[in-house]
């Protein structure tokens, strides 16, 4: 599984021209699956993003994570971050999982991350998206469940 992760401000994804989701502060995060993935992708998924420490604290440090301050997620699926460039011009997309394992996956780490009490707003699986991001900082983080050690 990957992600791109954003901190982000005011965020929302809209469809077809009305708002399906949004966040004041916290974290866009745009998440692909892959083939190979599975459940434990998910878990490790969920533990990265809700524990990384990109906030700032007292001193301006980025020492907080997203529980610490109460952030939200806007969670947005990305098969396109399976995109590979390596041959030719246009990007193949053959290691994207397909349509009906990515959708049981991304609703899980949805899932997992409210069940770590964080609010999880969303946007909606295959549907063309319109997604405004206020990125802070700028603070972009990728995260590649299979890059572990």
């Amino acid at each position: 599984m990957r992600a791109v992760v954003q901190r982000a401000g005011p965020s929302r994804v809209e469809v077809k021209g009305e708002t399906v989701g949004r966040i004041e502060k916290g974290l866009v995060v745009f998440a692909g699956v892959g083939q190979d993935d599975d459940t434990t992708d998910c878990s490790y998924m969920a533990d990265k993003i809700a524990g990384l420490r990109i906030f700032e604290d007292a001193q301006g440090k980025m020492n907080r994570s997203l529980q610490e301050v109460a952030g939200e997620v806007l969670c947005v699926s990305q098969f396109t971050l399976y995109g590979d460039t390596r041959k030719g011009r246009r990007p193949s997309f053959g290691q994207a999982a397909n349509p009906d394992k990515a959708e049981k996956l991304y609703l899980m780490l949805c899932q997992l991350l409210r069940e770590k009490g964080i609010r999880v707003a969303a946007g909606i699986f295959q549907a063309e998206m319109r997604v405004f991001v206020e990125n802070e900082g700028p603070v972009t983080i990728l995260i590649d469940s299979k890059k572990q050690i």
